[in-house]
């Protein structure tokens, strides 16, 4: 454990060392870098394929769900994705080096605020390879230096992307020091590295497991990603087939991403309409539901549904299941609903299925998340889908960043004051 120790202390300060490199990079140059890892992505394909083979072998043999062995499996449409997001961030606007809202103050010194990158991040997550391409690439735009350690299911993967990123900074000219990685699962090993005088923030994008033992253990600044118990409202009177449409896409289109939805509340007087259609259509995508006592009866009668359905307990409300699961529950009005995702929600994504007006401002003003909805599918909180390109994570807490974070949520300020031989009285 002392070597290992030893070793981290070495990369971090190596890494700490890059950063003061990285930070006066010029936007071309970053980008030279970017378009560089894309190409040793490509050159590096076979390899990367071959050692997730070996990842999804394992995650098999331990009986991984298909929902998280879905975020696991890389092929070659899903590297040159990849890339594809590379490219997109290269196109983004480099917020580096922006000044904002310049003023003249009473001693008539000129200030500004100036966005410089954060330092060093650490960045540490579980099962989808592709954070690590995407969370290296924009540390890398936002001239940040990062420590990477990703999750034991795809340690053979993550150190391949690893080795074509660090191929990429030796041809610019650059340390490989700028992306360090940690390929050991030993949790001590974890907590020396949260405890890391080198790092200047950490970000935890996993399940609520992982963001708590990095919020307990890490000496400095956390920002909160990831955990999505995530909620549907169906108003009374909004139309059985739009709900049924997105509440499916919301579940199924990819169960194991944390803005896919976990709960939907239902109108109670919505219920004998929508129930029965929108169980039948779950089922049809092999979806088991837990069900409140009240949709339990009513559901209770059909041999179809006997085996995808159970009477929920206090775990399915309170659960993120990233799983082909889905927990429905009677409500008596949008109050009602509010309440129950006050109670139960992780403040990532909500959205109300309404044809009402003020129900919709209601919902809007009253659910505390990072990102509230109306009539559409919660699984558009993303960054590409805002337009912010790639994203971090998706940050569910409130203080420097919200919601989807792209570029400019890897940046800070400093102020440049311009004086012309000002003295203070």
């Amino acid at each position: 454990m002392k070597d290992y120790n030893k070793m981290l202390e070495q990369m971090a300060f190596e890494t700490k060392e890059s950063a003061v490199i990285l930070r006066t990079m010029s936007t071309k140059a970053k980008n030279r870098l970017l378009l560089a890892i894309g190409q040793q992505l490509k050159n590096f394909e076979a390899a990367i394929l071959d050692a997730n083979q070996k990842d999804m072998s394992n995650a098999k043999e331990k009986g991984t769900s298909e929902a998280m062995l879905d975020r696991l499996k890389l092929d070659s449409g899903r590297i040159q994705g990849m890339i594809d997001g590379i490219h997109q961030t290269i196109a983004l606007k480099d917020p580096v080096g922006t000044v904002d809202g310049m003023w003249v103050n009473d001693a008539e010194l000129k200030i500004g605020a100036k966005r410089v990158p954060l330092g060093v991040i650490g960045i540490i997550y579980e099962s989808r390879p592709n954070v690590t391409v995407d969370a290296a690439t924009l540390c890398l735009k936002t001239g940040n230096a990062c420590i990477l350690k990703g999750g034991k299911e795809a340690v053979y993967t993550n150190a391949v992307l690893v080795e074509a990123i660090q191929e990429a900074l030796k041809s610019q000219a650059l340390p490989t020091a700028c992306v360090s990685f940690i390929s050991s699962s030993d949790r001590e090993l974890l907590k020396s590295l949260l405890a890391s005088k080198a790092l200047d923030c950490v970000i935890p994008r996993g399940g609520a497991g992982l963001i708590q033992f990095v919020v307990e253990n890490a000496q400095v600044p956390v920002i909160e990603t990831g955990t999505g118990n995530c909620h549907i409202f169906v108003d009374e009177a909004y139309p059985i087939d739009n709900a049924i449409d997105i509440i499916v896409n919301s579940k199924v289109q990819k169960p194991g991403a944390c803005n896919a939805v976990e709960t939907v509340l239902i109108h109670e007087k919505s219920l004998s309409a929508l129930l029965l259609p929108l169980s039948e259509a779950l089922a049809s995508h092999n979806v088991t539901m837990a069900l409140c006592e009240k949709c339990h009866a009513q559901l209770n009668n059909h041999n179809k549904l006997t085996d995808k359905m159970y009477l929920a307990t206090e775990y399915d409300w309170e659960t993120e299941y990233l799983d082909y699961k889905l927990a429905i529950k009677s409500v008596a009005d949008i109050k009602e609903a509010i309440d129950h995702i006050e109670a139960y929600s992780t403040h990532h994504s909500e959205a109300i299925l309404t044809e009402t007006y003020s129900h919709s401002e209601y919902f809007l003003d009253h659910v505390d998340s990072a990102a509230v909805y109306v009539n559409a599918s919660t699984r558009f909180t993303d960054g590409n889908q805002f337009g912010f390109g790639a994203e971090i994570g998706i940050s569910t807490q409130k203080l420097h960043a919200r919601g989807p974070m792209g570029l400019e949520a890897l940046t800070t300020i400093k102020y440049v004051i311009y004086g012309n031989g000002q003295t203070r009285d």
